[in-house]
């Protein structure tokens, strides 16, 4: 029996019975994979589909009950070969049991065996690549390519496009679809982010009225650039301004000390404050004047880029990864060298410099790009697309 049979006598026309999709990804914690599947259990609960999702648990399972789905707890993000071996048993039931008529899988532990949970049962199998995967070691490569063995392969972007068909050989590029991440544009919309907000914010990170507020979101670590940022900084330290370094730091106690140390060899006390996590991003990029990202290593899209850019926000990017497919140079930001602090500090200057017009200018542009390409509407009508694709056969 082909995938195609099953498929027509599961959810055909001839029961009528909406499809069952089963997303299966190793915790449910805080990331964006993770939201990723609690929007797109929320999006095919409202198109009347069921919505299961597989993990070893987490604070998100309540979101993914929320939005309408069933959670069911396995040890899926387990990389023990003996475990991952018992997983397939343990998916090829869920699929029978609950009628299953497509798996997608969103990393590689799970994946695999989810993959082959999927073949035995003869069902169409999706996969989405979240990043580049690194190659240290011999049998890598084999590891991270159960993630191009999908029937249909999303990449987050033509960056990992690229990354798959550079890498990958054997994958049949038709087979690849290109949905940029979402932004949730009802949270990161500027008229309902309130001024009560703002100044809540403002007040607690004591920032004093009248200053130009530059900002750079992301976890403390490394290879988000901030060293760069600081010797960007110190080039135009004479300027008023204040830097707010948000994220948390996730135990790194060590980089926290190093970047302390850096801010006070340049100089910057007055300017740089890291204020640590927080809780309302949507409330702080309308406090900032221009949002920085710097990250030394190509990202895979560039959430940050694209939530301030909602919100309205003059935004500076590296030009590596996926920011130039979501930043229009001169138009919505700047795309600046990586790791190259000359030119982020010329580019700071310019979105400093802006006058009121032409920062109204950028803003209007900026949230019209987000709303018509970046949006978490469109993110998941394109990947229920996808199922779709599959579901009507044409594998």
């Amino acid at each position: 029996m082909t995938a195609s049979d099953t498929i027509s006598m599961t959810a055909g026309p001839s029961t009528g019975r909406m499809p069952v999709v089963l997303q299966v990804l190793p915790s449910l914690g805080g990331g964006g994979v993770e939201r990723g599947t609690v929007e797109m259990t929320a999006a095919l609960t409202e198109a009347g589909w069921t919505a299961l999702v597989v993990s070893s648990g987490g604070p998100m399972v309540r979101d993914i009950e929320r939005a309408g789905g069933k959670h069911i707890q396995l040890p899926v993000h387990s990389k023990n070969p003996l475990v991952m071996r018992k997983n397939i048993g343990r998916l090829a039931k869920v699929i029978s049991e609950h009628g299953v008529n497509l798996v997608h899988a969103r990393s590689r532990a799970p994946a695999w065996s989810a993959l082959a949970a999927a073949r035995r049962t003869g069902t169409p199998f999706v996969t989405t690549v979240h990043g580049p995967y690194g190659f240290g070691l011999p049998f890598k490569r084999l590891y991270n390519s159960v993630m191009t063995r999908g029937d249909r392969v999303i990449a987050i972007s033509e960056f990992i496009r690229g990354y798959i068909l550079d890498n990958y050989r054997k994958v049949d590029p038709d087979h690849i679809r290109i949905i940029h991440r979402g932004v949730n544009i009802d949270i990161f919309d500027p008229a309902k982010t309130t001024a009560a907000r703002v100044i809540h914010l403002a007040n607690e990170w004591r920032i004093p009225d009248g200053v130009p507020v530059v900002m750079l979101p992301g976890r403390l670590t490394r290879w988000k650039g901030h060293r760069v940022l600081f010797e960007a900084l110190a080039q135009i330290k004479d300027r008023p301004m204040r830097c707010l370094i948000v994220g948390d730091d996730q135990g790194r106690s060590g980089y926290r000390r190093e970047l302390d140390a850096l801010i006070d060899k340049l100089g910057l006390q007055s300017v740089v404050h890291i204020v640590g996590e927080c809780r309302d991003m949507a409330a702080a990029y309308k406090l900032s004047d221009v949002v920085i990202s710097a990250s030394t290593e190509p990202e895979a899209f560039g959430r940050i880029v694209a939530e301030a850019q909602a919100i309205g926000k003059p935004v500076i990017a590296p030009n590596h990864g996926a920011a130039p497919e979501i930043l229009l140079p001169e138009v919505t930001g700047w795309l600046v060298p990586p790791s190259d602090p000359q030119a982020l500090a010329r580019a700071l200057e310019k979105a400093l410099d802006l006058d009121t017009g032409a920062r109204e200018r950028l803003a209007q542009a900026a949230i019209a790009r987000v709303r018509e390409n970046f949006s978490t509407a469109k993110m998941c009508d394109a990947t229920i697309a996808v199922y779709r694709e599959l579901l009507d056969g044409s594998r």
